[in-house]
């Protein structure tokens, strides 16, 4: 069966009526649409029957594989006895268990789960949740908050007023709270010399000036611990995140630790605060949640949040905010599913070895003429393309060298989807060495092809 008109005529269709995220339109003019008619582990298949290596997890967030049958069996299952009810004074053993899960494996102290529908409500409940704390405890002087130079947190207005890449911020900057922002500790923009370590201490006296001016005015601190995904993955050293506990302690303002993206194994621990050893205020988790199969937040907060809400309703403290989807019982499900997946098997264990061979693999970038860094963090692993190697000075963007690298995996059969000239790759947990290795050779053929045009 020729499958090619039907994969055109999907394609005509959808150009006719459908409106694509994080995409100008207009580039589909030249950018082929890709029709995918399913999945298969790190595999995406396509209406036409061309296979695709899912280089970067469809947007970060698959873990085990595309159509995995022991989370699809779950969700199947839980369809069959309860799709949805309302979680404004009704409950469910999916959400109670899944929140009891989270508490279990999160650092210690977050003990109490509120649930949203994506990343972006996630880190509006923490900021609100923030906020109304310290209203509730009579500081409503504390309504700014303090990110990271180059953060980006989500697009809904409120996580967006505490995002700094201009491309997402920019055009709606009228609109947004104006946040205090504290350097990076990005070890791409060390000193000549200086450790990843070193940097780490250097912006945490940045920030402890900031807080020291600013503390009065400021509920919390919110950063993507480890790496600044959107942001181009730009990763730091774990020790700004033990500062920032001790500085958000010492200045009475509370850390937000936005886990949304790096959570769930991405870093090589389940979550990345383990690393520094910390528990945050509230931590935001979506994305790997589910595995990849549903949309599905949570945001976790202390007890001592929890009890500046809990009072008669006269006092006026609760917190209202609400999603339709709130506790929806086949993502909780499903997210339980993914949970217990890294409970019985060594996954872990398996993505050290895993991120071992691609930094194997990478290691032979370093030295490309137009590789400024090679980067990684666990299974987050990336490539900075530049025009002069050692005065790091970027290609115009108008080049869009990433593009031709994203153009060249998808005729060679894969998923590459540049931040820009950052060449990335966050592949699913279940992807093979060989499968890395195609990943790689791809890519690497890519940038030739990028740089030679």
């Amino acid at each position: 069966m020729n499958t090619l008109p039907a994969a055109d005529a999907l394609v005509r269709r959808d150009l006719s009526r459908l409106w694509h995220p994080c995409t100008q339109m207009h580039d589909h003019q030249t950018v082929p649409m890709v029709p995918i008619a399913r999945g298969e582990g790190a595999w995406l298949v396509g209406t036409d029957g061309r296979r695709y290596l899912d280089g970067i997890s469809s947007w970060w967030t698959n873990l085990f594989g595309h159509a995995n049958p022991r989370i699809a069996a779950a969700l199947a299952e839980q369809a069959r006895t309860l799709e949805h009810v309302i979680f404004a004074g009704f409950t469910h053993e999916p959400a109670v268990a899944l929140a009891e899960e989270l508490v279990r494996v999160t650092p210690p102290g977050l003990e109490r789960v509120f649930y949203a529908d994506n990343g972006s409500a996630a880190i509006e409940v923490a900021l609100k949740m923030s906020f109304h704390y310290w209203l509730n405890q009579g500081h409503g002087e504390k309504t700014r908050f303090i990110a990271l130079t180059g953060s980006y947190h989500g697009e809904t207005l409120g996580a967006l007023s505490v995002s700094d890449v201009a491309l997402y911020r920019k055009t709606y900057a009228p609109l947004l709270l104006t946040p205090i922002l504290a350097p990076s500790p990005d070890a791409y923009e060390a000193e000549p010399g200086e450790s990843a370590a070193a940097v780490a201490q250097r912006r945490l006296g940045q920030l402890r000036v900031l807080l020291e001016r600013h503390a009065h005015e400021v509920c919390a601190v919110i950063v993507e611990p480890l790496v600044q995904c959107a942001g181009g993955m730009r990763m730091y050293h774990p020790d700004y995140l033990a500062g920032l506990r001790a500085l958000c302690d010492e200045f009475a303002v509370h850390f937000i630790a936005d886990e949304i993206a790096v959570g769930f194994g991405r870093t090589g621990t389940l979550f990345a605060c383990e690393q520094a050893g910390v528990s945050p205020d509230f931590m935001c988790l979506s994305k790997g949640l589910t595995g990849g199969f549903l949309p599905l937040s949570a945001v976790l907060t202390t007890t001592q949040v929890y009890d500046a809400f809990y009072a008669e309703y006269s006092a006026g403290k609760a917190f209202l905010h609400s999603h339709s989807y709130t506790g929806n019982p086949l993502a909780c499900r499903v997210a339980l599913e993914t949970l217990a997946i890294f409970r019985d098997e060594p996954v872990l264990e398996r993505n050290r070895e895993l991120a071992a061979h691609l930094a194997r693999r990478l290691d032979a970038l370093r030295d490309h003429p137009h590789v400024a860094d090679v980067r990684q963090t666990g299974m987050i692993a990336a490539v900075e393309l530049v025009a002069d190697k050692h005065r790091r000075t970027p290609f115009p963007a108008s080049d869009r060298r990433g593009l031709r690298v994203y153009l060249h995996g998808l005729t060679q059969g894969a998923l590459l989807r540049p931040l820009g000239d950052v060449i990335y790759f966050m592949p699913p947990y279940v992807i093979t060495t060989q499968e890395i290795d195609r990943l790689v050779d791809t890519a690497i053929e890519g940038i030739g092809r990028a740089i030679a045009g």
